[in-house]
């Protein structure tokens, strides 16, 4: 009599063992499943410009489709135990896929995909001798995704405008039109004559760098909605800098007017300062860039310092000697540190210029990969080039 009583037990709790080891493992592939209709969901959006309604089926497709392939075979009590392949069935029914859609900035979207799964696992007969015929597996995930979304920045020109930068590039610029074509070893002599070849200054080189940098700003920024820039340059004394503003305008404006004929020494340190203290001032309530992107795209912006020169610090404040140019890479290099600290992504192009400048440039790059060598003309404007890519890279987010 007794075994008669407590066989049904027994049976039913081995059959309760063996369901808890599939319930197990039919969570585990559940949990895949959710996982991949979710982001297949967030894909499709983003890249193939699925609408809500059908990124929903897809993803509802795409979870029974994972679930069949396990070997699973929901709403058929039997097919579980076969392994054949299932019918048709309501064993996804209670299944949802949410989505939130977001406008960005401009005609940018992102979406917040939520899959909650629910599988209705049979159980075997053993089990169903205690408990019900089936239980229910349940999942949830969460993925997102966006359609490619500008950022916005603010990004300062920290320009060399020494007298060296009135040497020749080895790019001609005229070959009937004559002109002074100088180098070190004849610089401001007077004996020196138009002549020709008419070569390309580097000053005229930088110009033509800053406008291919300027033109991807404009072409990504087209409303001026997401990018400030502001330009200062320097010789052996800083000039006086532009204020950051929408757009690419002042800046442009600035590089443009620079002399075509530069004179002086070299001395960054001051430039640099200012370029840093524009974009992060001392006094946090002098803040004015993110103030005023939140007012405008609602982004707090990243802040790029782009620091180029073509020679070495000779000076400090005016005042030339070999002592006051090492003085002036101390303290840009002390600002340099600065900016790495503040978060601001600092680029760096050396254009023709010696062991000393370059040590400098490299140093204060951000990253390794931020730090620019041009030997000639080409290779600045490929340059700068390189650099308007980097900082307004688009990058589509899918993540889970």
């Amino acid at each position: 009599m007794m075994t008669a009583l407590l066989l049904p037990v027994l049976l039913g709790a081995g059959g309760i063992s063996i369901d808890l080891t599939k319930m197990m493992m039919t969570k585990n592939r559940l949990q895949d499943a959710s996982d991949s209709a979710a982001l297949a969901a967030a894909s499709a959006l983003a890249n193939d410009n699925m609408s809500i309604e059908d990124a929903k089926l897809l993803a509802l497709e795409f979870l029974k489709t994972q679930m069949q392939s396990g070997g699973a075979s929901p709403g058929d009590p039997d097919s579980a135990d076969t392994g054949g392949q299932p019918e048709e069935t309501n064993a996804y029914a209670s299944s949802l896929v949410q989505i939130d859609e977001t406008s960005t900035v401009g005609t940018g979207k992102s979406w917040v995909i939520n899959v909650s799964a629910n599988y209705d696992m049979p159980l075997n007969p053993l089990t169903r001798l205690l408990v019900k015929d089936k239980t229910t597996i349940s999942a949830s995930t969460t993925a997102e995704s966006a359609t490619e979304s500008k950022s916005a920045l603010s990004m300062f020109l920290v320009l060399d405008r020494s007298g060296s930068m009135s040497f020749k590039t080895g790019d001609i610029a005229s070959r009937t039109v004559p002109c002074k074509n100088w180098i070190e070893s004849n610089w401001l002599k007077p004996e020196v004559t138009a002549t020709t070849p008419c070569y390309i200054r580097k000053i005229g080189a930088l110009k033509s760098a800053v406008a291919n940098l300027t033109t991807q700003l404009n072409t990504a920024d087209p409303e001026m909605e997401l990018v400030r820039t502001a330009a200062v340059s320097y010789n052996d004394q800083m000039q006086t800098e532009t204020q950051l503003a929408w757009g690419t305008a002042g800046a442009s404006t600035y590089v443009n007017a620079l002399p075509t004929e530069p004179t002086g020494g070299t001395d960054s340190h001051a430039a640099f300062a200012k370029a840093l203290d524009k974009l992060v001032p001392s006094d946090a309530s002098d803040e004015t860039e993110i103030p005023a992107h939140k007012d405008k795209n609602g982004q707090v912006p990243t802040k790029y310092i782009i620091f180029m020169t073509d020679g070495e610090n000779t000076a400090y404040n005016g005042k030339s000697n070999d002592a006051n140019g090492k003085r002036s890479d101390t303290e840009t290099k002390a600002s340099c540190d600065k900016a790495r600290a503040a978060k601001v992504e600092v680029f760096t192009v050396a254009f023709m210029a010696p062991t000393r400048g370059q040590t400098l440039l490299k140093y204060c790059a951000t990253t390794q990969s931020n730090y620019f060598e041009a030997s000639n003309m080409t290779q600045l404007v490929a340059a700068f080039k390189a650099i308007g890519e980097k900082a307004v890279a688009a990058v589509a987010r899918l993540t889970h």
